[in-house]
């Protein structure tokens, strides 16, 4: 599958600026792993107050961009267009590596660990430049979304 942009994803994702917090789809397989990219600029406006004088991306921020990659990856050809949404429910086992700065690249590889029913347990890494900055367990379920 080749790489899918930002108008692919913003048909699948009802997230909008300022909290749609991926860029590109590098790789895909859908329910099974996905390979995400946000590019973080200092024109984020959580920057703004998350410090002044020192900008550093929140990690609840990072924590969704996994969450946002992995709805993609479950959601049904079509995505939330389709009558689908899937919402996370827990977060475990969260580490935060390095700090995420203006002008670095978010690799964000998400893989399903577990199907039960509606819901998936998900491993996520976040690196930058090769450095793994966080990880995290993530739980989605599915619901219908109309």
């Amino acid at each position: 599958m080749p790489e899918m942009d930002i108008q692919w994803i913003m048909e699948r994702l009802p997230h909008r600026y300022p909290l749609l917090m991926l860029d590109r789809v590098v790789e895909l397989v859908p329910d099974e792993r996905i390979h995400a990219r946000k590019n973080v600029t200092i024109n984020e406006e959580f920057f703004a107050g998350h410090f002044p004088n020192l900008p550093v991306m929140p990690g609840v921020l990072i924590l969704e961009a996994m969450a946002q990659a992995g709805g993609l990856m479950v959601l049904p050809e079509g995505g939330s267009a389709a009558g689908k949404a899937f919402y996370l429910v827990s977060i475990d086992r969260a580490k935060f590596r390095r700090p995420v700065v203006p002008g670095d690249r978010l690799e964000i590889h998400v893989t399903v660990a577990k199907v039960r029913g509606n819901f998936r347990k998900l491993v996520a890494r976040v690196e930058v430049e090769g450095q793994l900055a966080a990880e995290a367990e993530l739980m989605l379920t599915g619901v219908d979304a109309g």
